[in-house]
């Protein structure tokens, strides 16, 4: 029988130290880059469509530089009443963030990209999130314990964040972590890269 073919080498654009241990979870050997783009909002582009543009973007940017890998792209966008949340980068914005929040259905577009080079998949897995009514208390309580000044909208569901929540529906569990593991094995899949089938020891 002929040799199986080398599957391509898996690159994630990313630096989220989340998003490495989510993808870890595959068991794919991988090595992950930082994307260096330029991630500011065109004018009028609707969330959902920044998410999956810088998705694309990042992983196209990594691609260009090493050619013959496949290579991962995310990017998410948290919103609510169709207005983006940006990461709230100190106490006094994620406090003004998470009372206007305090309630509320939130919106999380988990964009994500795969490319070869030549090929590009894409996809926008949302998440709707609805928060508890929460007391200035539990709000104070909650940012000095887990200071999530670099998460949009203030709430780090893969931590404590998870306890500001009332309920959470999406078709992928995990794409609220800002990685969604169901459409990616499928796409990893397209490019010749069935977690099934190769997985391994982490690069």
């Amino acid at each position: 029988m002929p040799a199986a073919a080398t599957p391509p080498a898996l690159i994630l654009a990313s630096s989220s130290r989340y998003r490495r241990e989510m993808l870890a979870r595959l068991r794919l050997p991988f090595s992950a880059v930082s994307p260096d783009i330029d991630e500011t909002p065109r004018p009028g582009e609707a969330p959902a469509d920044l998410a999956l543009r810088l998705s694309v973007e990042k992983a196209q940017a990594v691609a260009a530089k090493h050619p013959g890998c496949v290579v991962i792209g995310s990017d998410q966008v948290a919103t609510v009443d169709g207005q983006p949340l940006g990461k709230p980068g100190s106490f006094e914005r994620a406090t003004q963030q998470l009372t206007r929040l305090s309630g509320r259905e939130v919106q999380f577009h988990s964009a994500l990209a795969v490319t070869d080079g030549a090929r590009v998949e894409r996809a926008d897995i949302v998440t709707y999130c609805r928060f508890r009514v929460l007391t200035p208390a539990a709000i104070e309580a909650y940012l000095h314990a887990e200071q999530p000044y670099d998460t949009a909208g203030s709430a780090k569901a893969e931590s404590l964040g998870i306890a500001l929540m009332e309920s959470m529906q999406s078709s992928d569990p995990t794409a609220i972590i800002g990685l969604p593991l169901i459409e990616l094995t499928r796409m990893l899949t397209s490019f010749g890269l069935d977690p099934l089938q190769h997985a391994g020891g982490q690069a």
